[in-house]
């Protein structure tokens, strides 16, 4: 069962650390808000992945998998999110842009704790909710490193708490080094910039989940 466990642990670890829209929506809630907003918004995405690990133990993500039209109207739900996520961020970095041009080249980049915690929690837990990848990783991935002789149900709700854990960690460690750097991200010009390449990221993130859910 150790073994089991370690190797979860580490395939969660992998997966956790490749760049997704939680990992862009921690950065931008961290401009917007500081480092608590970034914080918060990991915490809300690790309690979306432990809401999955659940939907996942008793059987609905493997519903979501085989119904395709349940499957199919989660994505695009999911995936318009993204372009309102993305669609907000370009519009900030316009104002910002005109502002800079009004102001002779400068703008305030905005107030710090813009961005309230309890709205930054909410935001990480629905991009998480509206992801059914995270369900559909469960029911593909778990099975894998069961250990024979104990509970599926059990089992897969252990697994899911691992995986929050590491992917909330991976998160707030995300969250708190981008804190480091909040003084330099927030310089008006680097601001801009930033919520331009994340919007434009998420909004592609959004067209891209949208089009090849269509197409499937």
């Amino acid at each position: 069962m150790t073994a089991a466990l370690l190797g979860f642990a580490l395939f969660a670890l992998l997966v956790s650390m490749a760049p997704g829209p939680d990992t862009l929506l921690v950065l931008r809630n961290c401009l917007r808000g500081g480092r608590r907003a970034g914080a918060a918004s990991a915490l809300g995405s690790a309690a979306g992945s432990l809401v999955w690990a659940a939907a996942a133990a008793a059987g609905l993500a493997a519903v979501l998998q085989r119904w395709d039209a349940a499957f199919m109207t989660v994505r695009l739900v999911g995936a318009a999110y993204l372009v309102v996520l993305g669609a907000q961020a370009l519009w900030t970095y316009r104002r910002a842009a005109a502002g800079a041009t009004e102001g002779m080249g400068e703008a305030p980049a905005g107030d710090v704790g813009a961005l309230r915690p309890l709205r930054a929690f909410r935001l990480g837990l629905i991009g998480c909710l509206l992801n059914p990848k995270v369900g559909i990783f469960f029911v593909a991935a778990v099975p894998q490193f069961l250990p024979e002789g104990h509970s599926a149900l059990g089992m897969t709700l252990l697994f899911g708490l691992i995986d929050a854990v590491i992917a909330g960690g991976w998160l707030l460690l995300v969250a708190v080094c981008a804190g480091r750097l909040l003084r330099w991200l927030r310089r008006p010009r680097v601001h801009r910039n930033l919520e331009r390449g994340t919007g434009g990221l998420l909004l592609a993130l959004g067209v891209g989940t949208a089009a090849e859910t269509l197409r499937a």
